[in-house]
């Protein structure tokens, strides 16, 4: 049994690893893949599945996707980030069941993308996703960061080359102009500056 309680308004730690730790984020298209399907699914109720969305002719693409983000969200992303074989996410619950759900979603589908890419059954992740709440700003802050630094200190990248790492949200927080998925606001208004959030 799952010993937190998802509530509407607060902040959550989430994270999952892949069966036996095998390295899933390592392509571009699968981390591409992974992140639009973040970004589709946090959405409460999309009447395709993200598969069928993205087959669709360009303009009633633009036209659904368009409609989607009038949706209520099921979740807010504060921050993410994909490592080889597990993901983090920073979020804020909207809706009742949204992080549950949310969750759910994103990693069937994500299941779904690989086991028809590479012909294979079953799940792809570690039983049920594990998640903390967060209590304080200062574990507000201190988990963020942890997400955004966790290729350095897991050896995946060199630190000079954190702001270039775009599996995960830091480049959003650095650059206004890069577009993305995840609710900054909530973080930078503890700070001066964008500068401020660098985490190294």
């Amino acid at each position: 049994m799952r010993k937190v309680i998802f509530a509407n308004d607060q902040i959550y730690h989430v994270f999952n690893r892949t069966l036996e730790r095998k390295p899933v984020f390592t392509s571009k298209r699968n981390c591409k893949r992974a992140i639009t399907a973040l970004d589709y699914y946090r959405f409460e109720k999309p009447t395709l599945r993200l598969s069928k969305a993205l087959l669709l002719e360009k303009d009633t693409r633009q036209k659904f996707f368009s409609g989607l983000r009038k949706q209520p969200k099921l979740a807010e992303i504060i921050s993410y980030c994909l490592m080889p074989n597990h993901f983090h996410l920073l979020v804020k619950q909207k809706l009742n069941n949204g992080i549950p759900k949310y969750l759910s979603d994103f990693s069937n589908s994500f299941t779904r993308y690989l086991n028809t890419k590479h012909k294979r059954i079953g799940p792809l992740f570690q039983g049920v996703f594990k998640a903390v709440r967060i209590e304080t700003d200062d574990q507000l802050i201190h988990v963020s960061r942890y997400i955004h630094i966790n290729p350095v200190v897991s050896f995946v990248i060199k630190e000079r080359n954190l702001d270039k790492y775009l599996w995960s949200s830091f480049p959003e927080y650095l650059n206004p102009k890069v577009q993305g998925i995840s609710e900054q606001r909530i973080i930078l208004n503890f700070f001066s500056s964008r500068s401020g959030v660098y985490p190294v």
